[in-house]
């Protein structure tokens, strides 16, 4: 089995898999949802959107607070170092975003609230300055509002199998 098959194993055992936001949704359903609204908002930037669907995809291997970190590390080989990057900085966008827009934290959904102490609450103003150096700070905030737009129990977004020739190119690329 090739890192790319085990990579899809996994998306399509996440259908199984309740979502944390409740509602109905599965793990699978989430991912698709952030996938979708990045492709609407960034229909040109086809990693950003694998990021979007694999954003969670650490949940299976450890602790909320490390799922990032976590799932960066297993998509690094299969997808490469952007959407992996890109992987690993949702959670610290979510704690930038706590720390520099007061209107963000109180639309937090109550998982992501709980989580948010978890992963280390809003960032000081050190870690605000140095998340803002990093070259992927832009992309990582457009990931983490399309991570709490995709909880809409019931929303029609295409499905697993329409990822399948980009999540195979987005490889092939990264292999060469």
């Amino acid at each position: 089995m090739t890192a790319l098959d085990e990579l899809t194993a996994l998306l399509c055992e996440l259908a199984q898999r309740p979502s944390c936001e409740g509602g109905g949704l599965s793990e699978l359903d989430h991912l698709l949802q952030c996938a979708a609204e990045l492709a609407r908002s960034r229909p040109d930037d086809t990693e950003l959107q694998l990021a979007g669907l694999v954003h969670d995809i650490g949940h299976g291997f450890g602790s909320d607070a490390d799922h990032g970190r976590l799932g960066a590390d297993f998509v690094r080989p299969v997808l490469g170092g952007r959407v992996a990057d890109l992987v690993a900085a949702h959670v610290p966008a979510k704690r930038f975003l706590v720390a520099t827009d007061p209107a963000y934290g109180a639309g937090l959904s109550s998982d992501s609230s709980r989580t948010l102490d978890l992963q280390g609450g809003a960032m000081t103003v050190a870690e605000v300055a140095e998340f803002r150096r990093r070259p992927s700070t832009e992309d990582a905030l457009v990931l983490r509002r399309a991570d709490d737009a995709a909880k809409v129990p019931g929303r029609s977004v295409p499905g697993l199998e329409s990822w399948w020739d980009a999540l195979g190119r987005v490889h092939a690329d990264h292999r060469r």
